[in-house]
């Protein structure tokens, strides 16, 4: 099917867009739920408002050419889009639909897969719906730390905080979805690197709709310290409350580590971190046009590789391949071959991230 649009659901949203960006932060939207659910802080749990399935989430919306320009003439160019590698195919989830749908669950082939985008958090992620008997997923309607928490539509009392990427309760407490990698960007630099990608389709009729942010562009301002009233540990300054990042979760041997947009974008228009993590090797690569870091494993054909930003390129030192910030060489040796992304990886909001993840070291100050 095509992305069509649930006017109530979207009424509603655009109507709480509005009356909410006026709310101060001391100001409590929804209401705190008669809910007692794992180890979840009851402080830090919300109602949303709108019950469950109000969001409405997709599932198998129409895919089109990335180049069709009469289903994604809704999309500019310095929109975000969400991409996922399902086999040898490339599929963009702009955050045009996920603002008004949050979840799109895909069944492609034999893979079935959640994408995630949660617009109070800015936090982007993907999950193999395998392990859950491929169980399609919802909006419950309840945040936790004012991210969205999914229930999944075979075990209805389970409940699964997004940033979490497990059950907090329910019958499926404790298990931990396995993650999808993804990369994230801006549509026209998405365009520029693959051009034979899909996304979805939206019908001429409904653009207008999926043109608009329901939370107003100023929410997604850095320095907006607004989360809309609803409640999220706040006391950690060391980053402008939404700024972007791009984190990796704690290992067993260290602590979470987070890659600040800004601090990125000060180091030139490509750049590139490596370190190790969890015990193994890790490059983070860096595209400032793009507005887009990504974490990748840095092994191609067997071999380690290490990089160096060459005239605005990202090279690899061993072959001297040109590489993309999604990990895939364009040039040289290696083109064609692509790097491992990190499925743990993810953006999100400073604010939301250091709240899911305490004690995160900042690796570019």
């Amino acid at each position: 099917m095509r992305c069509n649009p649930d006017t109530t659901n979207l009424g509603w949203i655009l109507v709480l867009a509005g009356g909410l960006a006026s709310c101060s932060d001391s100001e409590l939207v929804g209401t705190l739920p008669d809910l007692s659910c794992g180890d979840l802080d009851p402080a830090f749990l919300a109602d949303g408002g709108v019950g469950r399935d109000g969001i409405p989430a997709l599932t198998n919306p129409t895919f089109v050419p990335s180049l069709h320009e009469s289903e994604t003439g809704y999309l500019r160019g310095s929109d975000r889009v969400i991409g996922v590698r399902v086999g040898d195919e490339w599929l963009a989830i702009p955050h045009n639909i996920m603002y008004r749908h949050e979840i799109v669950n895909l069944d492609r082939g034999t893979q079935a897969i959640a994408v995630t985008y949660c617009p109070l958090t800015g936090s982007a992620l993907a999950f193999d719906r395998g392990s859950v008997g491929s169980a399609e997923f919802g909006v419950s309607g309840l945040l936790y730390q004012a991210n969205l928490i999914m229930y999944d539509r075979q075990s209805d009392d389970s409940l699964w905080p997004q940033m979490r990427g497990a059950a907090a309760c329910g019958p499926r407490a404790g298990h931990e979805l396995v993650r999808h990698p993804l990369v994230e960007m801006s549509w026209q630099g998405w365009k520029e690197l693959f051009p034979g990608s899909s996304v979805i389709g939206v019908s001429l009729f409904d653009q207008d709709a999926y043109s608009v942010n329901p939370y107003g562009n100023a929410y997604e301002h850095p320095n907006n310290p607004s989360y809309l009233g609803f409640p999220i540990p706040n006391d950690d300054d060391r980053r402008q409350p939404k700024e972007r990042v791009l984190g990796l979760p704690a290992q067993a041997d260290g602590s979470p580590v987070a890659f600040p947009f800004h601090a990125m974008e000060a180091r030139g228009e490509k750049w590139v971190a490596e370190f190790d993590h969890g015990g193994a090797p890790v490059a983070v690569l860096w595209d400032r046009t793009l507005f887009a870091a990504v974490a990748v494993r840095p092994v191609a054909q067997g071999r380690h590789l290490t990089f160096r930003v060459e005239d605005d390129e990202i090279v690899d030192n061993e072959t001297g391949s040109w590489w993309s910030v999604a990990g895939v060489a364009t040039q040289g040796p290696l083109a064609g071959e692509s790097l491992e992304i990190i499925p743990e990886a993810y953006v999100a909001f400073w604010l939301a991230w250091v709240a899911f993840h305490p004690g995160t070291e900042l690796f570019v100050e």
